[in-house]
């Protein structure tokens, strides 16, 4: 077991940290929703869904 942690460590700590990463997004995200806001950048002309996401 610890030959494999050894051999594998440098996986393991990047797995690790990307895990934190992705969930430090996913927290930001839900926060950011929480208050009300959104993932929008506001260019609706430049977007697939045009105006149908902000009540003009």
């Amino acid at each position: 077991m610890a030959v494999w942690l050894t051999q594998n460590l440098s996986t393991i700590v990047i797995s690790v940290l990307l895990l934190l990463l992705v969930g430090w997004i996913i927290r930001g995200m839900a926060k950011t929703k929480k208050q009300g806001g959104s993932s929008c950048g506001g260019s609706c002309g430049s977007c697939p869904m045009g105006g149908s996401c902000h009540k003009h």
